[in-house]
């Protein structure tokens, strides 16, 4: 039917975007709100609940795909995720799925590549030319996440006080950070200190450092380029470890907040030796696509091309 509708949930760490669209690719509605990890997030379910609610009585609605961070990683979570899209749309064709393979499926359309993703949290995800795919990383902020913006915001904590000390290099990244958070820099210890103990979502909080260490290292800071060119260290060694999952000459794109930083994104291409295919799609329209599929739908160009010129507009290439 030429009416049907399709929903696509696109969730990460800091942020959930909902978006509704027709069958030639035109998102109509959207909702966007905080970050829906259930990891380190407890109210992740509320959240989700929350910008679920004005789609749940589309009468046109056919059909919904949910990427969906820690998805398949974790059982009891994962079922959760699992009831909570149920819940929602129990007349409709459903599936869920981890958020970085929704990522992965709108970067390369549904085609063979490997994905390195860096948002607050990193992992790589591949999907061989067989459509068999694979995943490196993805570990979480207490034992993994290497070159996510929360691994970066963290490091650039940790030079900070170092700084501070003695004990390392100064950085202009301390005077920019106290002029962020308005602490007085006569009293480092005492203003991070209280900063840090009212964090309503430490790892969100973090990790929105990372735009503060990228807008200094373009300024020359060599501790802030330090810490980028770390970064591309690790997610390099992501690339590698993956890569024999695909052909040799497999294309490789990037997704997550974190490559806003053209340092980052330019020195993780120089470790890997050639440039990073541009994503046809951001993550949201991974989600959409996944919806569309389900409904057996014959895309072209044109509906990858007006997701992606709609999900423009309303900003959600930024993820």
């Amino acid at each position: 039917m030429s009416d049907e509708l399709i929903l696509g949930i696109d969730g990460g760490g800091s942020k959930v975007f909902v978006a509704l669209a027709d069958r030639s690719g035109r998102i109509l509605r959207s909702s966007r709100g905080r970050g829906v990890n259930p990891m380190d997030n407890p109210n992740w379910l509320e959240e989700l609940e929350q910008h679920l609610l004005p789609f749940r009585n589309e009468p046109k609605l056919m059909a919904v795909a949910a990427g969906l961070p820690a998805y398949g990683e974790v059982s009891r979570l994962s079922a959760l995720q699992r009831d909570a899209i149920q819940r929602a749309f129990p007349n409709a064709l459903r599936q869920v799925l981890n958020d970085v393979d929704a990522a992965h499926l709108g970067a390369f359309g549904g085609k063979p590549g490997i994905l390195i993703l860096s948002g607050t949290g990193s992992m790589a995800w591949a999907r061989n030319a067989a459509g068999s795919s694979a995943r490196i990383g993805g570990w979480g902020d207490l034992i993994g996440d290497e070159g996510s913006s929360h691994w970066i915001g963290q490091r650039a904590l940790n030079l900070i006080s170092q700084s501070l000390d003695g004990r390392a290099a100064a950085t202009a990244l301390a005077t920019a950070l106290f002029d962020q958070l308005r602490i007085d820099p006569a009293d480092p210890m005492n203003g991070l200190g209280n900063w840090a103990s009212a964090l309503s979502n430490p790892r969100a909080e973090i990790a929105a450092i990372s735009a503060l260490v990228d807008r200094v290292g373009c300024d020359g800071d060599e501790g802030a380029i330090g810490l980028l060119e770390q970064a591309a260290d690790e997610l390099s060694k992501h690339h590698r470890a993956i890569s024999g999952h695909c052909d040799a000459n497999a294309d490789w794109t990037y997704a997550g907040g974190t490559f806003s930083s053209r340092l980052l994104l330019g020195a993780l291409e120089r470790r890997i030796g050639k440039p990073p295919a541009p994503p046809k799609l951001p993550p949201i329209g991974g989600a959409l696509l996944a919806a569309a599929q389900l409904l057996d739908w014959p895309l072209d160009e044109s509906w990858f091309g007006q997701i992606a010129a709609t999900a423009q507009s309303l900003g959600a290439h930024a993820t």
